[in-house]
């Protein structure tokens, strides 16, 4: 089993920035890639960005150049910055990690952190 621990949501003016950190713990021998979802009131749950052990990374169009994916593998730790936040940014916004060969639904999901930014 994995715990995560997910902290830094919260209340900003649109064009502010946040940071989203996910601590985990447990048998995190087996993660390879960490990511964050993020739900919409109304809307499906979406992949925003992903990092790989080897650093590698992806994003969804709508945060290229806004956002940073990073990962402290000494701190078992992932971190989402967020620049330029946008009201449609508001989310609830879920930290996951999971090993090889499985999808993100059969990783290892955090409580969620509610980000809303205001107009």
């Amino acid at each position: 089993q994995v715990q995560l621990v997910e902290s830094g949501g919260g209340l900003v003016q649109a064009g502010g920035s946040l940071r989203l950190s996910c601590a985990a713990s447990g048998s995190i021998f087996s993660i390879n890639a960490m990511g964050w979802y993020r739900q919409a009131p109304g809307k499906q749950r979406e992949l925003v960005a992903a990092i790989t052990s080897s650093g590698s990374t992806n994003y969804v169009d709508f945060v290229k150049g806004r956002f940073t994916i990073s990962r402290d593998n000494a701190k078992n730790t992932v971190y989402l910055q967020m620049n330029s936040l946008k009201p449609e940014d508001t989310a609830v916004y879920y930290c996951v990690v999971k090993r090889g060969g499985i999808s993100w639904d059969q990783g290892y999901w955090g409580q969620g952190t509610q980000v809303t930014v205001s107009s």
